[in-house]
């Protein structure tokens, strides 16, 4: 498939400069996974390019996967369903979204993205949600849409795990620290798989919660990595003015947009973590931009409603 070959190069790697820097004597590089691909950027382009490939090699026509509503992974799906020529159906979290389509599409804009791609909704319970993985709920999918390749929540699977061992290249072996956010722990164990064993891999987790350390086990048997666990502001998808103005001055410094789930929690302890004086000098450091950007526009409208400043879109 087209998405999947021309377009997988490599990612460049783009120096950092800032006095913070400057002063610990760190280099710190950030590789643009999210320039990948317009609208299946960083991390959900390389966990879903074997999962799609192994559809169609199976000769599904349909995939279904999982998310809530601001879901990257929701959003990323449906568009390279639509590129690949794949039905995609998303199975969304709170079932009081279905009540008024319309009104649902208009406020939220990853699901208005993934619709425009052709993604059909099935909105269910957050009860019905914990139970997504379960052998009862997912034989219900396949009698109520047929047969389809189903991908978990996130994507992460072992061929997303396969997708993500690509990030690193032979050029990233200079690299003595390799930084990555974490949500379901595919990434992360994809890049501790392809990293030098004299390379040392830094997980920032999106979430609360000590789970992810045995979820990332299950796709990795190497120990040259270690979860930072302190820079998840309050849990999954929460934001403060803090890092709303680390964002827009990150951004207006370096022109690169950082979305507010991930990549901004981790480049925040990153740079809390160098000026702690944790790596010593002349370490080189690089961090993974895992794209996810299409979720800006969702965050604005809630830290609009609680009168939060917004993130700056663009330079």
């Amino acid at each position: 498939m087209y998405i999947f070959s021309s377009e997988t190069l490599p990612s460049k790697n783009q120096p950092i400069t800032h006095p913070v820097l400057d002063t610990a004597k760190v280099f710190l590089d950030i590789k643009r996974e999210d320039l990948i691909h317009k609208e299946v950027s960083g991390n959900k382009f390389r966990k879903l390019k074997y999962n799609l490939l192994e559809a169609k090699r199976k000769g599904y026509t349909t995939v279904i996967t999982f998310g809530g509503a601001y879901s990257n992974h929701i959003a990323a799906t449906a568009a390279a369903g639509k590129i690949t020529g794949l039905q995609t159906i998303g199975v969304i979290r709170g079932e009081e979204l279905a009540k008024n389509i319309e009104k649902t599409l208009s406020e939220n804009d990853t699901l208005r993205l993934a619709s425009a791609a052709g993604m059909h909704f099935k909105f269910i319970s957050r009860e019905m949600y914990r139970e997504k993985s379960s052998a009862i709920f997912l034989e219900q999918l396949k009698n109520e849409f047929g047969s389809c390749f189903i991908i978990p929540e996130g994507g992460t699977n072992a061929l997303a795990v396969q997708g993500c061992e690509e990030i690193l290249t032979s050029t990233d072996a200079v690299y003595d620290i390799i930084c990555c956010a974490a949500g379901t722990g595919g990434t992360i164990a994809g890049i501790i798989n392809s990293a030098n064993n004299s390379q040392f891999v830094l997980g920032f987790p999106a979430l609360k919660g000590d789970f992810l350390s045995a979820d990332i086990k299950k796709y990795t048997s190497k120990t040259n990595w270690e979860l930072v666990n302190e820079y998840h502001f309050g849990g999954y998808g929460k934001i403060d003015s803090n890092l709303v103005e680390f964002i827009n001055t990150f951004n207006k410094e370096q022109h690169i947009a950082l979305d507010p789930v991930y990549t901004a929690k981790m480049l925040f302890g990153i740079f809390d973590t160098i000026q702690k004086g944790v790596f010593k000098k002349n370490t080189r450091i690089l961090a993974i931009h895992t794209g996810g950007l299409q979720g800006i526009a969702g965050m604005n409208k809630k830290l609009e409603k609680k009168k939060l400043p917004l993130i700056t879109i663009g330079y």
